[in-house]
């Protein structure tokens, strides 16, 4: 989809190196460029104290990808970055505005330099503001400060952290949305553009739907307790085999006879308890130990059945080891295998969209730490003394 866009990314950790994984798997041409210590999600492992030799959280967000070490620290190291950027037609990062100021690889200084670029900014919190240059990670900025933590414990259950970068890729979706939007712009105008994304913003976005919610009526209902639901149809219901299930009944009534009657009691629709929407909640606690002993008799495959036949939506609460076996995501498209770079393969989650009737899956390895130094300097018209002096003054490596 994206082959012929040059990306520049100049960025560590998850959200932006995430944007730029996306574009590599669609087709893009991803030049990273890292410090001489590498992206620290390289050392995610170790920093749990884990001795592991592969390292899939990296893995996932920078396959396909080539890897340039440069010290933007130093005027050879800035130089070389800033040639690259003349070459681009993206240019994404996370880097603080104020260190991208210094470096002179802020918006302002590359536009000069390359009218045509996108430049896309990926921060904690914005560009703007008292807190646009704190350091911002998604369990802090889009879990915590955004209010998704708030409102996802049920009331009076003590805060909990976000697994292990879901606010992040949340963040790079946006974010490549943005940069596509500016290069769909572009082809108009001929100008590239400033556009920027935040932790902050998207997760705010995320439950856009409660915090509408709260900026119209000036208030929220607290998440609940399974068993004091504000609508006790949409809930989780556990089976005889000990497998849970979630049940999503769709906006208004139409679907409570057909519930009731895959619990087998279709006469809970004549009940004067739960014959409408307003008692059902009122007698919520019994509703749900009454679903709870329906549900519990049955096997998962009797209630897929019973529930299937009334076209009701629900699915079975999986753990990920569950969805590796889930023969729907194998359909869908969901795995991907990667190339190790030794003649083999593994596999990782794909890419969150399909293009069908293109090539599947990423179309490069995980590159080593400045793997590609000498290459990409190359293109840019290096020479070979010049490449090795950049790297006897610790410019490039």
């Amino acid at each position: 989809m994206l082959e012929g866009l040059k990306v520049v990314e100049l960025a560590s950790y998850i959200a932006a190196p995430g944007a730029g994984g996306i574009m590599a798997d669609w087709g893009a041409e991803v030049i990273k460029i890292e410090a001489r210590s590498g992206d620290p999600m390289r050392q995610f492992f170790d920093t749990i104290g884990s001795d592991q030799a592969a390292n899939p959280v990296f893995e996932l967000d920078n396959r396909g990808k080539r890897s340039l070490v440069l010290d933007i620290g130093t005027a050879d190291g800035r130089e070389a970055a800033l040639r690259l950027a003349r070459t681009a037609d993206v240019f994404l990062t996370n880097v603080r505005p104020g260190a991208l100021k210094r470096a002179g690889l802020d918006w302002e200084s590359l536009r000069a330099e390359n009218p045509r670029l996108v430049y896309a900014s990926v921060t904690g919190y914005g560009l703007e503001g008292p807190d646009a240059d704190k350091p911002g990670m998604d369990v802090a900025s889009f879990w915590s400060r955004a209010g998704v933590a708030a409102i996802t414990a049920p009331k009076g259950v003590d805060p909990f952290p976000i697994r292990t970068g879901m606010g992040d890729h949340i963040t790079s979706m946006a974010t490549v949305s943005a940069i596509l939007a500016a290069v769909f712009e572009r082809q108009t105008t001929g100008k590239g553009r400033l556009v920027e994304t935040s932790l902050l913003r998207t997760g705010i976005y995320a439950i856009g739907s409660d915090m509408a919610i709260q900026m119209r009526f000036g208030k929220l209902a607290s998440t609940r307790p399974r068993e004091l639901a504000v609508n006790p149809l949409g809930n989780f219901f556990k089976t005889l085999d000990d497998r849970w299930i979630c049940l999503l009944p769709r906006q208004g009534a139409p679907d409570w006879p057909a519930i009731a009657s895959a619990a087998g009691h279709p006469e809970w629709v004549q009940d004067p308890r739960f014959d409408r929407a307003k008692s059902r909640r009122e007698n919520g606690p019994a509703l749900v130990a009454a679903m709870d002993a329906a549900f519990g008799a049955m096997t998962l495959s009797e209630a897929a059945q019973r529930l299937d036949a009334g076209d009701i939506t629900w699915a079975p609460v999986q753990t990920p080891r569950q969805v590796l076996e889930d023969p729907q995501a194998i359909a869908a498209g969901c795995f991907v295998q990667v190339e190790d770079g030794l003649g083999g393969s593994f596999a990782s989650p794909a890419s969150p969209a399909r293009f069908p009737g293109a090539p599947e899956g990423p179309l490069g390895t995980v590159p080593a730490l400045g793997e590609h130094t000498d290459l990409v300097l190359t293109e840019l018209g290096y020479g070979p003394e010049e490449i090795s002096a950049l790297k006897a003054s610790g410019a490039a490596a």
